[in-house]
Formats: C-alpha cells, structure tokens, sequence
C-alpha cells in the first residue's frame, strides 16, 4: 500500500504510458495498412487481434526479463568493417532488429509500387491476403516493435508491475483509437504514402541499430511529425480550396 501511495511510482506510470504510446503508433500505422487489405468485415477484427497479440507479446518479454539480458549477449562476431576494423559482436537482438527492418523496407517498398504505379495491363491480379496470413504478419511484426517498447519500459522503471500496467494502458489507449487512426488513413491516400515512407525511414532505423548505429529517436519523431504537420497544412488548403470553388453545375438548356 505504501508503494501505490509513492508519487514517484505514478510519474513514472504516467511517463513510461506515454512514451509506450508513442512507441506503438508505428505498430497502428503497420497493423492499420495489413488490416486494409481485408474486406471491410474483416479489418476491425484484424486490428483488435493485432492489437491484442501485442500486447501479449509484451507482457510475455517483459516477464522474460533474463531472457532479454541474454538477448543482448554477442552470439557470434563479424570481421570488422566499422569501428575502427575492431570484430563486430552479433547478439539475438540485432539478428531480429535487421530481419524486421528489412522486412519493413520491403513491405513499405511493395505497397508503395502498388499504390503509384497501380496494375500493368495483362498483369495477374494479385489474390487478396487471407485473415489468418494478414495476423502472422502483424505477428511477426510485433516481436520487432516489442522490442523497442519493452527494452525502453526496463530501462525507465525498476517495478515489473509498473511495466506491465504501463503496456496494458497503453494498448487499450491503441485500441481505442486504432479504427480513427485507420479509418483517417484510408480516407486520404496521400496520407496512406506517408505513413508508409516512415515504415521506410523505421525499416531503416532497425537495420542500423542493428550494427549498432544508433539513430536518436528524436531526429526520427521529429521528421515524422513535420512530414505530418505539412500534411495536414496541405490537406487544410485542398479543402478550403473545394469550398471556396464548389463544382459548378452545368448551364439549363
């Protein structure tokens, strides 16, 4: 009881929530794009699902906590390229972190060519993805997004209660604003480019955190946020510019 009556331990609830929120927009942004590929009946349960196996995935490393530090132990070395020409240690951490990074830069890549160039005639239309092929992908996806979440949560609260309270916060906030965040998407088309072009600028964060070339995160929401921000202003000016100029109907005969 005296713990809950700690201060320090509900401003470290409240940040670490905060931060874990900003962790997992880039998961509703992706979960967001897979679920919009299945029919409409289909893309809130994809979303809710996708969600919801996040948050198991996280619950499950954060309580692997020994596991994690062992995560981050050298398995091999690599013949020394950068730093210096010194061997480059190789941990289970980076092996994920590169593997999902080139995934990210593949997808984003992939759905980026369908978005712009569209269909080339007499090409073979793809066959819609099925529900169960959509969660493996969000899946496997949540592994490399728990990842940054979960190592942020241990390195900001001692109390494995805090962290796990934090995540669950966390995803119900993602769950309840997920089908705006999607809906708001798919509404806009341009949007839907961008958020994939951050999947891109993600992708390539992990593959160079995974040689150990860290990109603040800083710089990165920072982007993120000024693309969004221009955005938006061209968004605000398309639809002043629909207002002020209604479509004219056309001259009675």
């Amino acid at each position: 009881m005296d713990s809950l009556l700690n201060p320090e331990l509900w401003i470290s609830l409240l940040t670490l929530t905060l931060l874990e929120i900003v962790l997992g927009i880039d998961n509703i942004v992706f979960i967001s794009i897979l679920s919009g590929k299945l029919p409409g009946h289909q893309q809130e349960r994809a979303r809710i699902t996708g969600l919801s196996l996040a948050l198991i995935t996280r619950i499950l490393l954060l309580c692997g906590l020994a596991w994690m530090v062992r995560l981050t132990a050298p398995l091999f070395h690599l013949p020394g390229i950068l730093g210096g020409g010194h061997p480059h240690p190789v941990s289970g951490r980076d092996l994920i972190l590169f593997a999902g990074g080139l995934f990210l830069l593949f997808k984003a890549t992939r759905e980026i060519h369908e978005k712009t160039e569209g269909e080339r005639p007499g090409a073979v239309r793809p066959v819609a993805p099925r529900f169960a092929s959509v969660i493996v992908q969000i899946l496997l996806l949540d592994v490399v997004f728990s990842l940054d979440s979960v190592i942020t949560a241990i390195g900001m609260a001692r109390q494995l209660g805090v962290m796990i309270a934090a995540v669950v916060l966390a995803v119900i906030f993602m769950l309840i604003f997920s089908g705006r965040i999607s809906a708001f998407i798919h509404r806009h088309p341009t949007l839907k480019i961008l958020a994939l072009s951050f999947l891109i600028l993600i992708g390539f964060a992990l593959v160079a955190e995974s040689f150990h070339l860290a990109i603040p995160k800083g710089y990165i929401y920072f982007a993120m946020a000024f693309s969004i921000g221009v955005e938006f202003l061209n968004l605000r000016t398309g639809a002043r510019g629909a207002a002020s100029h209604p479509a004219q109907l056309p001259a009675s005969q």
